[in-house]
């Protein structure tokens, strides 16, 4: 007889590990509250104008291939997508303008002409964090941390031996002040703590791995948008007889001698051998795990930040921008000093994300559609519509002084997301885009399980647990799960 399996949640992570089980031969049904699936890798569609509304920059695409190769397909036949030349052109309050090359010669002579730091330094910085990369990464995005059996290889006895110089115990702003001694160069690396939530000043050095996977592996953008991952991904799960059940919310997990029984959809129970829940960990501990006896309150944990996304459609078009952007702050420790105190600060760094600069038919023809976004603190009740128009005035006010422009009066349509937002739609808790920050060693390290110590048949994927947010590393997830599965 065939182990039925019940998946929660048709995100990234979810819709990985459905392949991923189907391919072993198991029942697969996928249960999604919404009316489709994909999670954060959602789009807005509206006059004339598609936004990625989540998710904007792809890395590690090898990946999403790695699920079509599983399932025997051409990848090429479900995906496409292509190679930045240029991942991100950065602006200075005092004009400078950074262009990062995908071509790594290039981006060495760009930084180093612009900031007068030595290409030497860059480059072996650079290495250094491809050494720090290729030391932890087969354990750290393959493997459970929390098995006794992930350390017992020559391989991950290598890596701790490594570990005095994988800067583990300097923060990410003191490598990079100390390497750089420039403050343009420190505040480009120090940005990559954002990338799952979490601040320069207080995370690991270890963490400036981060900047590899764009910097040297290379930064790619779908062809047909972030959301042609999702649909990819969905298409492949179908064409393989993956059950999918939409606007279906599940309201409980039950479980009978500490093993997964079942979960509730509408009154109506659902026998499952095994469950795996691509939610936030907290909502099903909180919500869907009702049993008094194994009910646990999920690790009390730092939240990650979060972000105010503004969706405009622009009149007009701006050669001076790319794909994506980042508009820096003048003084970036009190950006991340306001977002620990819970607030803004008046001068918060601005992403603005282009995508017809790239797919032509994303906004109609002499306009563009920009997505606009800050990061903030998760939600504690404090997004309010008055506090999201001081936000909003901040943000204008930035982008017309660094771009000299006046974009007001060119937005001709607009939608907005905060974390209040991506709490509601997205069952994230507090709003926190990455579950848990990364600001302590055991945080970024030992994030929630991808299994439960305490109930047999239940499992965890996606950005609350290990290995953390972020396509690639939900990607990662799924393959944690189902190397645990037997």
């Amino acid at each position: 007889i065939l182990k039925k399996v019940s998946i929660i949640g048709s995100g990234v992570g979810g819709l990985a590990t459905a392949i991923r089980l189907k391919c072993r031969g198991y029942d697969v049904c996928v249960y999604e509250a919404n009316n489709t699936y994909g999670g954060k890798v959602a789009e807005i569609k509206k006059d004339g104008f598609r936004f990625d509304k989540g998710p904007s920059l792809l890395t590690m695409p090898n990946k999403i291939d790695e699920l079509f190769v599983l399932a025997n397909k051409n990848p090429t036949d479900y995906f496409e997508y292509f190679q930045l030349d240029e991942s991100f052109r950065y602006f200075y309050e005092d004009g400078t303008i950074i262009k990062a090359y995908s071509d790594q010669k290039k981006l060495v002579s760009e930084i180093s002409q612009k900031t007068k730091v030595s290409k030497k330094i860059i480059s072996k910085y650079l290495r250094k964090n491809k050494f720090i990369f290729d030391s932890t990464s087969h354990l750290f995005l393959e493997k459970s941390l929390h098995k006794i059996t992930s350390y017992l290889s020559f391989k991950v006895l290598l890596s701790f031996l490594k570990l005095p110089f994988l800067d583990l115990f300097r923060t990410m702003n003191q490598v990079n002040e100390k390497t750089f001694k420039s403050k343009k160069v420190t505040q480009l690396f120090n940005r990559y703590a954002t990338y799952n939530g979490s601040n320069p000043y207080l995370a690991t050095g270890l963490l400036n791995s981060i900047s590899h996977l764009e910097l040297t592996k290379g930064a790619y953008y779908p062809k047909k948008g972030m959301r042609s991952i999702a649909s990819s991904l969905y298409n492949l799960a179908v064409d393989l007889g993956v059950n999918f059940s939409f606007n279906s919310a599940v309201e409980q997990i039950n479980i009978s001698n500490q093993e997964v029984k079942s979960i509730k959809i509408n009154n109506k129970e659902i026998f499952s051998d095994i469950i795996v829940c691509n939610n936030d960990v907290h909502f099903v501990y909180n919500k869907l795990l009702k049993h008094k006896s194994i009910l646990t309150k999920s690790k009390k944990n730092e939240r990650s930040s979060s972000a105010i996304i503004f969706y405009w459609g622009i009149n007009g078009v701006f050669n001076q921008l790319q794909l994506h952007n980042i508009l820096f702050s003048n003084n970036y420790k009190e950006e991340f000093n306001a977002i620990k105190n819970g607030g803004v600060s008046d001068d918060p760094t601005v992403y603005i994300n282009i995508t017809s600069k790239k797919v032509l038919s994303d906004a109609p023809n002499g306009k563009e559609n920009w997505f606009v976004m800050i990061n903030t603190p998760h939600n504690s009740g404090q997004f309010t519509k008055e506090y999201l128009s001081i936000i909003r005035k901040k943000i204008i006010k930035k982008i017309n002084r660094m771009l000299a422009i006046d974009v007001e009066k060119l937005i001709a349509f607009e939608e907005v997301v905060d974390p209040s937002v991506i709490e509601k739609e997205t069952l994230s808790f507090s709003g926190a885009l990455y579950g848990t920050s990364s600001n302590t060693k055991s945080a970024a390290f030992f994030r929630h399980p991808n299994f439960s110590k305490k109930i047999q048949g239940l499992y965890f994927c996606g950005g609350s647990v290990h290995p953390g947010g972020g396509i690639p590393l939900a990607l990662s997830s799924a393959k944690i799960v189902d190397g645990l599965i037997n």
